[in-house]
């Protein structure tokens, strides 16, 4: 019993097993909401933390129980990106659809106040900027993988996007 007193408070020491950095947790937890993201992985020497919300939620428990709360807090806010979703029922249009190459946050200005890169029955020709996407502060210009004419603009500009999702229809 002695024996057990002490491995528990080992358990609650420096060394034994892992040591986490709830603030950290915290701190990316937030990260996901303002940047729309829904998973982040940091990784240093001895250890890798990841935080995701939505239909990822099953890789939290590897790490901790205590992200947990942190990760499910955000969870109503992985729905709002849905209304991305109702737009697939377009119809067969996009299978001419260009797709975000990353998850990000999508802009179709480049910057605040300017003009559109495209609007709805602009041609674009091979390798125009269609929208940019945001991902980690770095700026991802998406350009027109061929000449057409923009049917639909699937997205509204600082909305987080996913990886694969239908952002502009060219036909």
């Amino acid at each position: 019993m002695g024996n057990d007193a002490g491995q528990s408070g080992k358990a609650n020491g420096r060394k034994s097993g892992m040591n986490i950095d709830t603030a950290l947790v915290r701190e990316l937890a937030e990260l996901l909401n303002e940047t729309g993201l829904t998973e982040i992985e940091v990784e240093d020497d001895d250890r890798k933390i990841r935080v995701s919300r939505g239909a990822v939620a099953a890789a939290a428990p590897v790490y901790a129980a205590a992200p947990a709360p942190a990760a499910a807090a955000p969870a109503p806010a992985a729905v709002a990106p849905a209304p991305a979703e109702p737009a697939a029922p377009a119809g067969p249009d996009l299978k001419n659809a260009v797709k975000s190459p990353m998850v990000g946050t999508a802009y179709l200005t480049p910057e605040p106040g300017a003009a559109p890169f495209v609007a709805v029955g602009k041609d674009v020709k091979e390798g125009d900027t269609l929208l940019i996407v945001e991902a980690m502060k770095v700026m991802n210009p998406i350009t027109a993988p061929r000449a057409g004419t923009v049917t639909a603009i699937l997205i509204e500009t600082a909305q987080p996007v996913e990886f694969d999702q239908p952002l502009v229809v060219i036909s």
